[in-house]
């Protein structure tokens, strides 16, 4: 693989989106940490910092500005447990490299999720799980809240897959890792609050359809490549040679990190830029007044993940934690047009069916 060049620096991205965040969003996270304060969500001083330094209520507050009150709270308190999830059993924890034993722990995890109103396991982080899923269930439908059960599953799955690259040292092609990114950062199961949060289900026709299918991968696979671009920066800097799609670029073309980023950015313009035509296709029909609004929140997520991973703590501090004194908000540059117009599929077999008939 050729050399990191630490002096590369991010590609304005392209995302005609607006950018938007619920009005109560500080609110959001003035409940959230009340309740891992009170769940015992966090070990110690140092994971109470870091956690609250993904600034998760801002995150999930861009997806969907529109949100019910209680139906924000539930999906906020989620992406707060989903990090601090992350950091301690999947990238960084003792497990990120022991896929028969994430397995385990990950079964226990997802029955929990399944079945929260009896202790599964004697584990803080499995206890706050069941205490989301309660609330979920308070406020959600039952299709709202199997639908987010099942992305959960496809979550912890794919974390899973990448957590046995992890132990054999192997780098994924690009097609693989297309599909195994789609899943391991998240993207399935957060989008699945969306409905949660807005109080409306989207009727199964309309979801479970190929156009809309089509739509949320999009959605997904663009937010989870570009947080790959954001975090870059950071884990170059520290000799990171993570399942990344710099790194995979890289690695599979035999390129340097300038010329990876560059074609990272052309692949994520592309599926942006399809992801633009379908949904305008698909708005141009009948539909109901929930999938337009689910639409709508898949066009926040793209803006609102760009817009926080510029100053969240996550990325852009040492240790994560937010810095004493706040910093100046970082501002997205934005490129009017995609840095590739063509309109054909990409070559990635595992998307492919994205630009056909939908």
């Amino acid at each position: 693989m050729t050399s990191l060049d630490h002096s590369v620096e991010h590609r304005p991205f392209y995302c005609p989106q607006p950018s938007a965040v619920h009005p109560h969003a500080a609110e959001a996270e003035r409940d959230a940490i009340a309740w891992m304060d009170r769940v015992g969500l966090w070990a110690n001083d140092k994971q109470r910092k870091r956690l609250i330094g993904t600034n998760s209520a801002e995150f999930f507050s861009r997806f969907a500005p529109r949100a019910n009150p209680d139906g924000l709270q539930v999906a906020v308190r989620w992406v707060y447990w989903g990090f601090i999830f992350d950091d301690l059993r999947c990238d960084s924890g003792e497990l990120s490299d022991r896929p028969h034993e994430f397995l385990r722990m990950a079964g226990e995890t997802q029955r929990a999720l399944e079945s929260p109103w009896h202790p599964v396991v004697d584990d803080p982080l499995v206890t706050a799980l069941q205490d989301i899923a309660r609330s979920m269930r308070e406020c959600a439908t039952p299709v709202q809240a199997q639908r987010f059960v099942h992305a959960h599953r496809s979550w912890l799955y794919a974390v899973a897959w990448q957590t046995a690259n992890r132990a054999q040292g192997r780098m994924p092609g690009l097609d693989e890792y297309t599909i195994m990114r789609s899943n391991s950062a998240g993207g399935e199961p957060t989008l699945a609050l969306l409905e949660i949060a807005n109080g409306n289900e989207v009727p199964g026709a309309e979801m479970d359809s190929p156009p809309i299918r089509a739509l949320t991968e999009m959605t997904i696979l663009i937010a989870s490549w570009d947080n790959d671009l954001h975090s870059h920066a950071k884990e170059s800097r520290e000799n990171h040679t993570e399942q990344n799609i710099v790194n995979v670029l890289m690695h599979q073309h035999g390129v340097g990190e300038s010329a990876a980023v560059e074609q990272a950015h052309t692949l994520r313009d592309r599926v942006m830029a399809r992801f633009l035509q379908l949904r305008a296709n698909v708005l141009s029909r009948p539909c109901s007044p929930a999938l337009r609004e689910y639409l709508a929140c898949l066009g926040h997520a793209i803006r609102g993940n760009i817009d926080w991973a510029l100053n969240v703590p996550r990325y852009t501090a040492a240790d994560g934690s937010p810095p004493t004194v706040p910093l100046p908000r970082a501002e997205a540059v934005w490129a009017s047009d995609p840095n590739d117009i063509t309109a054909e599929a990409l070559p990635i077999p595992a998307i492919t069916w994205w630009w056909g008939e939908l």
